[in-house]
């Protein structure tokens, strides 16, 4: 089986992941999708409120296989502890990807024991418009011992920062809109 992990801080979830999560759907036998604390990020929404916008997302998507699920147990601080948790769920046989924005390229090498993260999982890099892919990047985590591919999916020109700043609902799906009205969030 191969299966894609797609963690997100989701803050809020926008069109643009449900695009990616969609996107994955169709070339992976199984997408897991949680919210996740980035340790890199401070004064994030309720990590239960993101779950929930994620998951009204999830159920948005139209995938043709039904293989998009939100697996929020998987959310941990260090991506090796996911890892560990998906393997305990799927077991050591499955193939794992990581699914990780462009923006977080440059983050890698300094993420909890990259190294053995590297060994156990592939990387799917998303393209995201203002995220430049260079080369010293690549090389630099395959130095460290990372399988990368770079997806043919370029992100929309959308962000969970952009919304936060800008309140543009355009950005959002209507249940993820309608979900951060009722409970007064971002405001």
């Amino acid at each position: 089986m191969n299966i894609a992990l797609f963690g997100t801080s989701a803050d809020p979830p926008t069109a643009g992941h449900q695009k990616i999560l969609k996107w994955l759907s169709e070339d992976f036998d199984w997408v897991a999708v949680w919210a996740a604390d980035n340790p890199f990020k401070s004064q994030q929404t309720l990590l239960a409120h993101r779950a929930a916008m994620l998951q009204l997302l999830i159920t948005d998507i139209e995938a043709p296989k039904d293989n998009i699920t939100l697996e929020q147990d998987l959310s941990s601080w260090r991506t090796l502890e996911t890892v560990k948790k998906a393997k305990l769920r799927w077991g050591e046989d499955a193939e794992y990807t990581l699914v990780i924005g462009s923006d977080l390229l440059t983050q890698l090498p300094r993420w909890y024991h990259i190294e053995d993260l590297l060994k156990q999982v592939q990387l799917l890099v998303i393209p995201r418009p203002g995220y430049v892919i260079d080369n010293s990047s690549l090389e630099g985590v395959r130095q460290l011992g990372g399988k990368i591919a770079i997806a043919s999916l370029t992100g929309l020109d959308v962000s969970s920062t952009a919304f936060r700043e800008q309140k543009d609902p355009e950005t959002l799906t209507p249940p993820v809109v309608a979900y951060i009205h009722r409970e007064h969030l971002y405001v």
